[in-house]
């Protein structure tokens, strides 16, 4: 059995230079996926539009804009042009349209005209995305978050069969493919179809390059992958603030935002294999080679008897998707694990993809979001150590839920009130997501981790990908969105405190290790018991 994996890496170093090294390969990429988000949240971007009326500068060439305006558009009762009608053209003088007007109204018949003053070029204004279009937006938005469902789903179970280390190069080279055809897409359709790819890379990358990490490095310092993920992340997201005030033509940007998985792709095939798996999978000689190399990085000496326990190692059975429901253990764990993930990436996504709507500059607004993650994942991987996984997750789901309900005590216009609300509802949902990550791993076996870590990063995609449907239901009224993402939140938080604490315990790398530390929990709990263990232990 593989059960001393954890006296392996103590020998071999369990946080030296080698995982230092693989770690900050791994999370290079963390920091370019949040801008992807770019074309979800500003080449989407909305842009002041009226129809083309330059039919009527072939009546009278010297007319003013405002003239122009004023003759060929009609008015709203707020006093603003429609954005999507304008007076029907006629065959008359320009004196005769001065003094009588025009009284029929049509359609845009001749295309838009759009206000360049935010953004000389975008999605909505490059393909016409305005009027009985205007909701292709949001169907961009939700193919985008369907690929890294369907990511999670393909490159989750794929890391069980073909190893972690290909299911993280794979995601890299199609990332880096469709990047670059995200920015050349000739027309919306291609656009859409090339942004499910580049979502489904961003998935599968995702759901891989943390458990890779993890299962290098020793239990004391287990939290650090998740954490490091998200503070690269919110790097990431203040970088994409910037590239998006900068550059605000929506080609350009893609091609900057392509460019550095350029550099990816050369280091990428050097990444090691996860030598856990590869022992669980009965590749004990090319663990061997890896556990050598890495001792040898971390000027560590193996002892003998070490190095026997990995030859001597036998194949490990493979888990599968069964093996989660049929174990009222795991089920119990993926089933709360699962409702977690699922109402807090709901929140998240609402409060994020919806940041043009606080009334704040939404550059400012972006910039606020990814600098504020930074302290919060350290302050989060801190938590996790002191309080445990449980209280924590607990808390920030709980906190999160109850801080975006009071959204709704907010008036719309105190822009400023909204955004705060709004940062601190996401930064608790994030931080959520990052103890979900390390409990995904530290709850479940070394034959099925990917595959719960798989299934669970479903969960948390098709939330994204609801997440825009859910925000059009604003339309309605702003309160049916805030009131469902936030009490599903409440509701998972309380769910939590059902959850087994696991800091500073081995991965589990079968279920009966599984069961031996929840025996070893239960015996722990008697013993502190004032009203004596045994009894209890009976009744357990």
């Amino acid at each position: 059995m593989m059960a001393d994996f954890g006296e392996i890496l103590r020998a071999v170093g369990d946080f030296g230079l080698f995982q230092k090294c693989l770690l900050a390969g791994l999370l290079l990429p963390t920091m370019v996926l949040p801008m992807h988000f770019y074309s979800v949240m500003f080449t989407h971007a909305g842009s002041f539009h009226h129809c083309n009326t330059d039919w009527i500068l072939e009546v009278s060439p010297n007319l003013t804009a405002e003239e122009q305006l004023n003759l060929t558009l009609p008015q709203g009762q707020d006093g603003s042009f429609k954005s999507c009608e304008m007076f029907t053209p006629v065959d008359r003088d320009i004196e005769s349209i001065r003094d009588y007007g025009i009284n029929q109204t049509t359609d845009c018949t001749d295309g838009w005209v759009y206000d360049t003053s935010v953004y000389k070029s975008s999605i909505v204004s490059e393909f016409d995305l305005v009027c009985d279009k205007v909701n292709f937006v949001g169907v961009a938005q939700t193919v985008f978050m369907a690929g890294i469902l369907f990511g999670s789903f393909i490159f989750g179970p794929l890391a069980e069969s073909l190893g972690r280390k290909r299911a993280v190069q794979i995601p890299v080279v199609l990332m880096a493919i469709s990047s670059v055809g995200s920015a050349l897409s000739p027309n919306f359709y291609v656009y859409l179809a090339v942004q499910f790819i580049v979502g489904v890379s961003y998935g599968g990358y995702r759901v891989n390059c943390i458990i890779l990490a993890t299962e290098w490095i020793g239990m004391t310092k287990r939290t650090y992958p998740s954490a490091l993920c998200q503070v690269f992340g919110g790097i990431g997201q203040s970088v994409l603030a910037g590239i998006a005030y900068f550059i605000r033509d929506w080609r350009t940007a893609q091609f900057v935002i392509a460019s550095p998985w350029a550099l990816v792709i050369l280091y990428i095939w050097i990444i090691p294999e996860s030598a856990r798996w590869l022992l669980d999978r009965g590749r004990t000689e090319e663990a061997e080679k890896l556990i050598l190399m890495a001792a040898a990085v971390n000027k560590q000496k193996i002892p003998d008897n070490i190095m026997e326990k990995v030859v001597n190692n036998k194949k490990g059975d493979r888990g599968t998707v069964r093996d989660l429901f049929t174990s009222p253990l795991l089920r119990k764990y993926f089933l709360i694990i699962v409702c977690s993930w699922f109402s807090l990436n709901l929140s998240y996504y609402c409060i994020t993809l919806n940041v043009g709507e606080f009334g704040m500059d939404i550059f400012l607004t972006q910039l606020i979001f990814g600098l504020t993650e930074i302290p919060a994942q350290i302050l989060c991987a801190w938590l996790m150590e002191v309080l445990g996984r449980k209280i924590t997750v607990a808390i920030a789901l709980l906190l999160g839920g109850f801080l975006s309900l009071l959204l709704l005590a907010v008036p719309q216009e105190n822009a400023i009130a909204i955004t705060v609300f709004a940062t601190a509802g996401r930064l608790s949902m994030n931080m959520a997501g990052t103890i979900c990550n390390v409990y995904v791993q530290e709850l479940f076996p070394t034959s099925i981790r990917q595959t719960a870590n798989g299934l669970g990063a479903m969960a948390t995609r098709a939330a994204g990908m609801l997440s825009p449907i859910l925000n059009m239901l604003a339309v309605f009224h702003r309160v049916i969105p805030i009131l469902v993402y936030s009490g599903l939140c409440i509701f998972s938080g309380a769910l939590c405190f059902l959850l087994p604490e696991t800091r500073r315990k081995e991965l589990p790398d079968s279920p009966e290790d599984l069961e031996i530390n929840r025996d070893m929990n239960i015996r722990k709990n008697n013993r502190s018991s004032p009203d004596g263990g045994t009894q209890r232990s009976t009744k357990l």
